[in-house]
């Protein structure tokens, strides 16, 4: 395809993204591929958190971590909520993992700085697992704040206070917001506050031991809902065509 054939292709997507000047994004399994499994290793820490402060067998803990996932949004809201668990103790242990599976990808970097406005990061994790997920990356300073699950008063994602506190802490209109998530229930939020919503896909394999409901999306799957506006599996091309003197895509660095 030429440059030009590229660039006649690329106007419609241009066009719904010419009013963003708040750029959203969630971490894990969005700024870096599923397929290098570190949220696998915080998924599975999450069991064994729960056998060994629960005494339970690892298939009880694994039921129990996925039920609360889906009932309370975060399997940490669970266990406040059912066992008093202290927040610190579940996110200090979970997060205890070996980030160098995320690799650089320079040319992410280029392109989220190429998006006009200000960039966050929203999540349902810590500020210090963002940073040293976003410094593996190479992405530590291009956002203007880190959303964490402390700044949402442990009200994760998809609950709705989520989004009061950020857009508060943001000061933004969400009518000039995009957001960027791998978990589609997680946009519907934003849709209904009038945000443009990017849902972004993997195939790892390990997605598929998550309840259907909560499951990062999956390439080959349908995406038929209204709350989702576009659909990519691949970020890095996906902000080269939608933001002005981006860099032409490039897959991550190993």
């Amino acid at each position: 395809m030429s440059e030009d054939q590229a660039a006649t292709r690329d106007a419609p997507l241009k066009s719904a993204f010419a009013d963003v000047d708040l750029w959203i994004f969630d971490l894990d399994n969005t700024l870096y591929p599923a397929e290098c499994n570190l949220f696998r290793q915080i998924d599975a820490r999450m069991a064994a958190f729960i056998e060994a402060r629960l005494n339970l067998a690892h298939a009880d803990a694994r039921k129990l971590q996925k039920d609360y996932y889906v009932r309370y949004g975060t399997t940490l809201s669970g266990l406040m909520r059912e066992h008093g668990v202290a927040p610190g103790d579940f996110l200090d242990f979970v997060h205890d993992i070996d980030a160098s599976v995320v690799p650089r990808n320079p040319t992410l970097r280029a392109n989220i700085d190429a998006l006009p406005g200000r960039k966050f990061v929203f999540t349902n994790g810590t500020v210090a697992h963002a940073e040293n997920v976003l410094a593996r990356i190479g992405l530590t300073d291009l956002f203007a704040d880190i959303f964490d699950i402390e700044a949402a008063a442990y009200t994760p994602k998809p609950h709705r206070e989520a989004y009061d506190r950020f857009l508060g802490r943001a000061g933004a209109a969400p009518e000039r917001a995009a957001m960027f998530e791998d978990i589609a229930h997680n946009l519907a939020e934003p849709h209904a506050r009038g945000m443009t919503t990017v849902l972004v896909a993997s195939d790892a394999p390990w997605m598929d031991d998550e309840p259907p409901e909560k499951r990062p999306a999956h390439r080959a799957e349908a995406i038929d809902a209204d709350h989702v506006h576009h659909v990519t599996d691949d970020l890095t091309d996906f902000l080269r065509r939608i933001a002005p003197g981006a860099e032409a895509t490039d897959r991550p660095d190993k």
